[in-house]
C-alpha cells in the first residue's frame, strides 16, 4: 500500500491519478456497526437494501476526487481501526506495524485471476500500451464506475469481522475477499479467498467470482478449478428472488452468501439431492464424512496459505495462523479421538459436546490423513512464529500412534489379501492355515 506522505494535490482528473482513492479511504474513523456470521441471515439475497448518504456537502473540497465522490453522492468514507499488531525488532523494541482494516484500497493487482479481463489494451502490441492499460473504465461518469463506487462505500460500512476485502486504485472493477470459517462448520478458523471482478456492463450482469482453491474442493458450490456455483451469481439454476437483481443485488449479499450459505455446517447437503430421499440416518453418515474431508483439506489449504499468501494479505495471513494454531491442532486432536463431531470444536478451545457420554464415529481414513498432515500443520505453525506450549507434544504422540496403528493394519490387509490370490498361504504345523511371515 503506497504511503500516506506520496500522497499529493491532485495535478490531473482520476483515474489518471488514481493514488487520491487510497488517501480519501484512510480519513479517522468513525463508530461502525458490523455484523458477525450469526447475523448473516440478514444479509440474504433479498435484505439488503443499502443506499449511500445524499447529503450534499457544505462546501467543495480543493482535490478532484472529492468532487468525484460529491458528484456521484458518495460522502467521504471514514475506517473503523482494527486490533493493532505489534512485532519485536532485533533491538528488542516494540515497533507499530500497519493496522489490518477490513476494507482498505491497494495498488498492486499483478497476482489477481482477472487480471487480464476488461484489459482494453491487451489486444495492443507492447508498444501501444498507453498508461491506462489495465483500467476499462476510464469513464469516471459511466454507470459501471459509479455502481462501484457504491459497492466500495458499503462494503467499507457493513463488513462483518470475518470478511476482509482489498479493492485497487488502478484496477477499480478487481476486488479480492478473504472469509474467515465460521465456528461451528468444518471450515472454521480457515481463511478462503476470492477474486472478484466486475464486467464491463455492471450491474446488469452480475460480478465474475473465482475462488482459490490451490486445486482441492472443499465444497459441493467450489470447484477445484476455481469455479463458484451461486444463484446470486446466474451461475447455479434458481428462482427468480434467488437470483442477480440489477437494482438491488450487491457484492456485500455475494460474500455473506458465500460465507453462510456456502461454507455452512453440513456442506454435504450443498450437493443437488442430497437428503430429498427417507433414511435419515445414511444421509447423516454421509453428511459427516465429507464434513471429514472438508475439514481435510481445509487444514491442507492453510498449508498452502502460509506458503503462498496472496498479495496484500501476507501479514493477515501470518498473523491470523500465529493466533489461531493452538485452537486448530486442538480440533485435529479433539476430531481424531472422538470427542466432538468435526466442526463442533469451539475457538475458546471448548468442545460443544464433549460431556457425550458415547465417543463420535470417526473414519479409520480420517484418522490416516489427519495423522499424515498433523505434523505438516505443527511445523508449519511453528515456522510461522506460533506460540505452541508444551501441550503440543501431547497432541503430537497419540496422533502419530494411531497414524502408525491405521498404516500397519492396512500393509497387513493388503499383503495378506494378495499372498491368497497368489496361492501363497500354507498349512502349518498343526494344520490350520495360515501366511508365512505373519507377524503381530
Amino acid at each position: 500500500m503506497a504511503n500516506k506522505s506520496h500522497f499529493k494535490r491532485a495535478q490531473s482528473a482520476w483515474p489518471t491519478n488514481p493514488t487520491f482513492l487510497s488517501m480519501m479511504l484512510k480519513s479517522p474513523s468513525n463508530s461502525i456497526s458490523h455484523h458477525g456470521p450469526t447475523d448473516a441471515s440478514q444479509y440474504m439475497i433479498n435484505s439488503i437494501r443499502i443506499l449511500p448518504n445524499n447529503k450534499k456537502h457544505k462546501t467543495s473540497p480543493p482535490l478532484q476526487l472529492d468532487r468525484l465522490l460529491i458528484k456521484m453522492a458518495l460522502p467521504l468514507p471514514s475506517l473503523e481501526p482494527q486490533q493493532q499488531h505489534h512485532q519485536t525488532t532485533t533491538n528488542r523494541e516494540i515497533q507499530e506495524i500497519d493496522i489490518f482494516h477490513r476494507f482498505d484500497v491497494v495498488s498492486d493487482s499483478s497476482d489477481h485471476h482477472y487480471l487480464h479481463i476488461n484489459n482494453n489494451n491487451e489486444k495492443n502490441s507492447s508498444s501501444k500500451k498507453t498508461k491506462d492499460e489495465g483500467d476499462s473504465f476510464t469513464d469516471i461518469s459511466s454507470g459501471a464506475s459509479k455502481k462501484i463506487m457504491q459497492e466500495w462505500k458499503i462494503l467499507e460500512k457493513h463488513l462483518p469481522d470475518s470478511i476482509y476485502v482489498r479493492v485497487y486504485e488502478n484496477r477499480i472493477d478487481l476486488l479480492r475477499a478473504v472469509i474467515i470459517g465460521a465456528a461451528g462448520t468444518p471450515y472454521h478458523d480457515g481463511l478462503y479467498f476470492f477474486d472478484i471482478a466486475f464486467p464491463p456492463d455492471y450491474p446488469v450482469q452480475p460480478p465474475l467470482v473465482y475462488y482459490r482453491s490451490f486445486g482441492l474442493r472443499i465444497n459441493p458450490n467450489l470447484y477445484a478449478n476455481g469455479r463458484v456455483c451461486l444463484s446470486l451469481l446466474n451461475t447455479w439454476p434458481g428462482k427468480k428472488k434467488e437470483k442477480w437483481n440489477s437494482s438491488e443485488s450487491t457484492v456485500l449479499q455475494v460474500l455473506v452468501s458465500l460465507q453462510a450459505l456456502v461454507l455452512n455446517e453440513k456442506p454435504y447437503y450443498n450437493e443437488p439431492g442430497s437428503g430429498v430421499l427417507p433414511g435419515r440416518a445414511i444421509w447423516e453418515k454421509k453428511s459427516n464424512a465429507y464434513s471429514e474431508n472438508v475439514f481435510f483439506l481445509s487444514c491442507k489449504t492453510m498449508l498452502f496459505l502460509l506458503r503462498r499468501p496472496p498479495k496484500h494479505f501476507e501479514g493477515f495471513v501470518a498473523s491470523h495462523f500465529r493466533e489461531k494454531a493452538s485452537v486448530i491442532l486442538s480440533a485435529c486432536n479433539a476430531y481424531i479421538n472422538g470427542q466432538v463431531r468435526v466442526g463442533l470444536y469451539r475457538n475458546d478451545g471448548s468442545c460443544s459436546s464433549c460431556k457425550s457420554s458415547s465417543p463420535v464415529h470417526v473414519s479409520e481414513k480420517f484418522k490416516g490423513l489427519m495423522g499424515q498432515l498433523y505434523p505438516q500443520l505443527v511445523s508449519a505453525f511453528k515456522r510461522n512464529g506460533a506460540s505452541l506450549g508444551d501441550f503440543l507434544e501431547q497432541l503430537k504422540q497419540p496422533v502419530e500412534k494411531k497414524t502408525l496403528s491405521f498404516k500397519w493394519k492396512t500393509v497387513r490387509m493388503f499383503f495378506g489379501k494378495l499372498k491368497k490370490v497368489l496361492g501363497l498361504k500354507k498349512e502349518n504345523s498343526s494344520g490350520k492355515s495360515g501366511v508365512e511371515g505373519k507377524g503381530s
